[in-house]
């Protein structure tokens, strides 16, 4: 079983409310106050969970800087009010970012997901990518 610290549960909470703010704000024809509010408790609840040192070792690896200069970017300019390109900055970055978990993330789906085609439809996205 894995323990899960007061902080961490804290920052799962504050993650949450940073991905709700973000599609709430993506909702409302990309309002820039909620999506730039919904940035910054994303990336302060990521912190939380992962720590702030594992934190910076992830988003400054060597061969992550592209994506991270790509999703800090367009978190700058929503906080500068151009939430279109920001968000369209953003998300380039965070597919940039975290693609080495969606084979993970599939795969787990996959395996979690009893309904045939959605069992095979995760198992084909899967693919062979490793995580790092």
């Amino acid at each position: 079983m894995i323990s899960i610290t007061d902080w961490q549960k804290i920052g799962v909470g504050v993650t949450g409310f940073g991905v709700f703010f973000i599609f709430f704000g993506t909702l409302l024809y990309f309002d820039s106050v909620l999506l730039a509010f919904g940035n910054l408790l994303f990336l302060t609840g990521l912190s939380f969970i992962i720590g702030l040192r594992r934190t910076f070792t992830f988003f400054f690896q060597r061969h992550k800087l592209k994506g991270t200069g790509f999703f800090l970017g367009g978190v700058v300019i929503v906080l500068l009010r151009w939430p279109l390109l920001g968000m369209l900055l953003e998300t380039y970055g965070f597919f940039s970012l975290f693609r080495g978990f969606f084979p993970v993330v599939f795969g787990f789906l996959g395996n979690a997901a009893n309904i045939p085609l959605l069992s095979a439809l995760f198992r084909r996205l899967q693919g062979t990518s490793s995580m790092v």
